[in-house]
Formats: structure tokens, C-alpha cells, sequence
């Protein structure tokens, strides 16, 4: 590994983290864990939210779930401020481990900070590299995860979840947001929320 810039090392040792996920979804036909799948389309989505993406950026946006399952959702109370609760520890402990393999690859501590920073989404709105980890977080959850998760909740309390979601992207996000493929269903409630 000392062939590897600390980026690399860094970059490594975070899918290797995500790889140990028991979790595991089907992607055309290979079993992989859920966390090292989510990893990787939050770091493709990074492609198209911002145009060159410095270091920093991608390290945050590649760590936003890390090791997420360890602490699951259900080990919270139920509503609004378990899971608020439950999501700040969670961007906590992942900045936590981020930033101690940044330091240990040679990243000065401010720059692993800055990260740490980033994946608690600290700034939102103001810092770029925390509003393109939201906005990842945002486009994931559209494409992957919104079909399933509307079929769950009900429809007036999915579309006020749409427009708080919505209201946390940035422009290029939206814009993103707005080509994705939905079912007539998602779009409706979509449409709704963004009339509302």
C-alpha cells in the first residue's frame, strides 16, 4: 500500500470498511454488500453534481454511510427526532473514522476535519463540499430508494418528505432530480409536492 497516494489509501480503506456490510442487494446478478453498492453511486452521482470535485469532497461523499449498520434505525425511538437523532449520531461516527484514516495517510488534521465536516453535512447551503455530499444523499435516495420507501409511508406525509428533501438541493441537483425516471405514481406525488 505505499505505492498508494494517501487518497488511494484512503479511498481503499473505506470500501474495505463499507465491504464488511452483511447487508447484501443484487446488482445484474452478483450479491454485494448494500453499503459498498450505496458508496459507489453516491461517488457516480459526484460526476454529475459537481464538475471537478476536489479530494476532499469525494473522500466525505464515498463515507456518508459508513459502517451505517452497525447502529441500526430501530435502536431509536420511533418519529421525527429518533430518526433526526439517529442520523446525526450516524454522520458522527462515520465523520469520526474518516477522519482518523485521512490522518493516518498523511492528511494534516484541519483537511481531515474539513472532511468530518462534510459527511455531518455542516454547512449545508453554504459549504460546497457538504451540499454536494446532501445532494448525493438526495439523488441516491430518488433513484434507489424513493419507489420502495413511498409504498410505505403515506401519500401526504411522503409528499411533505419530498419537499424537505427538494429544499435541501442545490440547484444542479434539482435539476438532476428533475430528468430521473419515475413511475407515474412517484411523479404525481413529485409534482405535488413541488406545486405545494
Amino acid at each position: 500500500m505505499s505505492d498508494q497516494s494517501p487518497y488511494q489509501r484512503v479511498m481503499s480503506e473505506l470500501d474495505a470498511l463499507h465491504a464488511e456490510d452483511p447487508r447484501r442487494v443484487e446488482v445484474e446478478g452478483e450479491s454485494l454488500p448494500l453499503e459498498l453498492w450505496h458508496a459507489g453511486r453516491m461517488s457516480a452521482w459526484l460526476t454529475r453534481v459537481v464538475e471537478a470535485p476536489d479530494e476532499l469532497t469525494r473522500i466525505a461523499v464515498r463515507a456518508q454511510h459508513l459502517q451505517r449498520w452497525q447502529v441500526p434505525r430501530s435502536e431509536y425511538p420511533e418519529g421525527r427526532v429518533g430518526y433526526l437523532t439517529w442520523r446525526r449520531d450516524q454522520g458522527k461516527r462515520a465523520g469520526e473514522t474518516t477522519a482518523t484514516l485521512m490522518e493516518a495517510a498523511g492528511y494534516p488534521a484541519e483537511q481531515a476535519e474539513q472532511a468530518a465536516r462534510m459527511i455531518r453535512k455542516q454547512g449545508l447551503g453554504r459549504d460546497a463540499g457538504a451540499q454536494a455530499v446532501e445532494d448525493c444523499a438526495c439523488l441516491v435516495f430518488l433513484v434507489n430508494y424513493f419507489a420502495d420507501f413511498s409504498r410505505q409511508v403515506e401519500r401526504d406525509h411522503l409528499v411533505r418528505i419530498v419537499q424537505k428533501t427538494w429544499g435541501k438541493m442545490s440547484p444542479r441537483a434539482r435539476e438532476l432530480a428533475l430528468t430521473l425516471p419515475m413511475s407515474d405514481e412517484a411523479r404525481a406525488v413529485v409534482e405535488e409536492a413541488l406545486a405545494g
